[in-house]
């Protein structure tokens, strides 16, 4: 099994509800083919570069996952199927990137920004 991020914006009109409960199907998606789903994130709304679709905006979600590569296959039908993903993305990982992305779920990347806002609160 490797190592996958896949990244895509939903429709800014859904609601917080349907919103999850999208993330949540492609989640489905990803483990209903004997796939590990490693870390979820969801971004929030974000302006979008360029109008998508005449939007500006846009809920941006992280999945990381280890799949066999014919689940890909499976997950972006799904994708292009689905009408409120306006863009999706799906990346294979490295042993470089899946070591990145474990430091950042750790927070190894903010821990100067905390300690520096704390001693800024100190003074």
């Amino acid at each position: 099994m490797k190592n996958y991020e896949t990244v895509f914006i939903l429709n800014p009109v859904l609601s917080e509800e349907q919103m999850k409960d999208t993330v949540q199907k492609f989640t489905k998606v990803i483990t209903d083919s004997k796939a590990e789903v490693i870390n979820e994130e969801q971004w929030g709304l974000k302006k979008l570069a360029y109008p998508i679709q005449h939007k500006s905006t846009g809920f941006y979600n992280l999945i990381e996952f280890k799949a066999d590569p014919d689940v890909i296959n499976k997950l972006e039908t799904e994708f292009r199927r689905d009408e409120a993903v306006m863009r999706f993305l799906t990346t294979a990982l490295d042993k470089h990137a899946v070591e990145y992305n474990e430091r950042r779920r750790k927070g190894a990347f903010n821990k100067d920004k905390k300690a520096k806002a704390k001693e800024e609160a100190a003074s």
